[in-house]
């Protein structure tokens, strides 16, 4: 039987997080005590999903003590690992840690990669990106990096064209040219795959379209290439905690042959291996 604890979190503001509080309603900091279970946060899918791969296949040999908690959004894992809530946390890609720790003073640091989720355009209205209509709303994630990344997989495929080098720092007024006029919807990145009955498409973070029963392969119009692509989800801790003996441990089975294998058996290709 599955052991996971979930949690559904309000989507916080990010320039407004109050860091002291604790995301688990416990004052017991799970970093400190190496003695006990390494307590990771992780998003629904895949993260916990290969965590829980994780813990009741190979943990037990390894001498690992493992205990997944689940978050529904993109905040409160980082806010937990600071304040000390979890010991680790399993949901983001390098290029979104860094902002998140330039705006919110934060001190978390990758310890390994383990995945890449392809970012895709999805539409209940039409099958090719060609359709989309003039005047289309296309809802996009509204954090920072994945609203930027979003854009880019856009410009990537022709649909708009952005401003030379703003990454995925890229904003909609970073758009020098729309030939389509689309309007551009922006949501919290859990609320993109539940919008396409609203929207003309949406960008979904991989995790978000497997959750939504979509499949990256078939059925996005677009899709994010994985080939020299910077945005593998990772492994995260609490600067100073990447020598604490469970980290290493679960490091370690992440990066192993039979997490690998699980992850191209059980999400053929909608997740791939970034190790």
């Amino acid at each position: 039987m599955r052991n996971t604890a979930k949690f559904t979190t309000a989507v916080l503001a990010t320039g407004a997080l109050t860091l002291g509080l604790t995301a688990c309603g416990s004052d017991k900091d799970s970093a400190s005590d190496t003695s006990g279970p390494l307590v990771v946060a992780a998003s629904p899918t895949p993260h916990a999903e290969i965590l829980d791969y994780v813990k009741d296949n190979l943990a037990k040999d390894a001498g690992l003590d493992l205990e997944v908690k689940e978050f529904t959004d993109y905040v409160t894992p980082n806010t937990a690992t600071e304040d000390g809530s979890v010991g680790a946390n399993y949901f983001q890609t390098q290029p979104y840690l860094d902002e998140f720790n330039k705006k919110n003073g934060t001190h978390i640091v990758s310890v390994v990669d383990v995945h890449l989720e392809p970012l895709g355009l999805y539409s209940h209205k039409v099958k090719k990106a060609d359709d989309l209509k003039s005047g289309a709303t296309v809802a996009v994630p509204n954090d920072t990096v994945n609203e930027g990344r979003a854009l880019q997989l856009l410009a990537s495929n022709g649909i708009i064209t952005l401003k030379d080098g703003v990454g995925t720092a890229a904003t909609p007024s970073d758009i020098t040219e729309n030939p389509k006029k689309l309007e551009f919807k922006e949501l919290e990145a859990a609320q993109t795959p539940r919008s396409l009955d609203d929207v003309d498409a949406a960008v979904v973070n991989g995790n978000y379209a497997i959750e939504a029963d979509l499949k990256p392969a078939q059925d996005a119009l677009v899709l994010e290439s994985a080939k020299g692509n910077p945005n593998s989800n990772l492994l995260a801790v609490k600067e100073g905690h990447e020598d604490d003996p469970r980290v290493k441990k679960l490091a370690k089975l992440l990066n192993s042959p039979e997490v690998k294998k699980f992850i191209e058996d059980k999400y053929a290709g909608a997740v791939l291996p970034s190790f």
